[in-house]
């Protein structure tokens, strides 16, 4: 299937992914440009971009070969919940040699800091929690990745910062707030969402299974 271009609607960064491979994003604001990529064994995703930083999340794993500008390459063993940062300027492209299918969220972060809003509200900050993975952190990001168990709901918490968050499975996850709000919210499996700071809730999996990886931007 032929891929729709995406310079018309991002003059700027796409000249510097691939025309052919990369698909439209599925966001696109201030701070960050994401794409979505699913790689069978074989395939090789869009390079990232050249005037940006980027970070790689990990759905599904597979082994990657990462090739750079000056032609170096890694091969490594990614499973769900792996990051990757990807400098500016460095030009990668990933390879599935095996175990796919691969799914790929890419990220490009804007030069737009937005510093975290304050917490005032007395509750834990929403990372970490008891069962989260430190998977990346660095100036620019902190990735975590997390799997809620049915019946156990989180520690209420203040989201004090921007977060990119992609879900693995189908599975509703009930969010009520301080004031005892209840919401539902069903999500589907490779849903890409970001969500503002200054958020204070608790999350309950009402569903069978439901996990995500977590990007907070700084």
């Amino acid at each position: 299937m032929r891929m729709k271009p995406i310079w018309a609607a991002l003059p700027l960064i796409a000249m510097s992914l691939s025309a052919v491979a990369a698909p439209a994003p599925v966001i696109d604001n201030e701070r960050v440009t994401v794409w979505d990529v699913t790689l069978a064994d074989g395939a090789s995703g869009p390079t990232t971009p050249s005037d940006l930083d980027t970070v790689i999340l990990y759905l599904e794993g597979g082994t990657i070969r990462s090739i750079a500008k000056d032609g170096t390459s890694r091969l490594a063993d990614h499973e769900f919940g792996d990051a990757v940062f990807v400098p500016k300027g460095t030009l990668s492209t990933d390879t599935v040699v095996s175990g796919g299918p691969t799914h790929e969220i890419i990220v490009a972060l804007k030069n737009h800091a937005v510093p975290p809003t304050p917490n005032s509200s007395g509750l834990p900050a929403a990372f970490p929690r008891p069962g989260s993975v430190s998977v990346l952190n660095n100036d620019r990001v902190a990735v975590w990745n997390y799997s809620w168990t049915p019946g156990q709901p989180t520690p209420m918490h203040f989201h004090d910062k921007d977060v990119v968050v992609a879900y693995r499975y189908d599975g509703t996850l009930k969010s009520v707030s301080v004031d005892g709000k209840t919401v539902e919210n069903p999500y589907k499996a490779g849903q890409i969402y970001f969500n503002k700071a200054n958020r204070a809730h608790y999350e309950e999996l009402t569903t069978e299974h439901q996990s995500a990886v977590m990007m907070e931007l700084k």
